[in-house]
């Protein structure tokens, strides 16, 4: 079993900043591929970004690219989500989510085992 608790977020002004932690527990953590969604209200799940397990494969979804960045600690068995310059398209609630299977790093949610509580953004105008 593996527990994902995640900190972070709330509200900033358009073109501000906003950092998201992610911890794990109850496996080895460098053993997971990490990965950040976020869904936003009335629309589906959608992809941010991901890292694989020692951090040498970063994705993003191309709206973010530039502005969030990935990251991970596996000393302190976090996963980081930087977001700079957000947008009010940004609002959403935002998930980590751990893919525990070898291989590739994914951008499905099919792919993750294991999923964060959920953080608030909210990026006013």
């Amino acid at each position: 079993q593996v527990q994902l608790v995640q900190s972070g977020g709330g509200l900033v002004q358009a073109g501000g900043s906003l950092s998201l932690s992610c911890a794990a527990s109850g496996r080895t953590f460098s053993n997971y591929i990490m990965g950040w969604f976020r869904q936003a209200p009335g629309k589906e799940r959608e992809f941010v970004a991901a890292i694989s397990r020692y951090g040498g494969t970063l994705y993003y979804a191309d709206s973010m690219k530039g502005r969030f960045t990935i990251s991970r600690d596996n000393a302190k068995n976090t996963v980081f989500l930087q977001m700079n310059s957000l947008m009010p398209g940004d609002t959403a609630v935002y998930y980590c989510a751990a893919d525990l299977t070898t291989g590739a790093v994914r951008r499905s949610m099919d792919a993750y085992d294991y999923w964060g509580q959920g953080t608030q953004v909210t990026v006013s105008s």
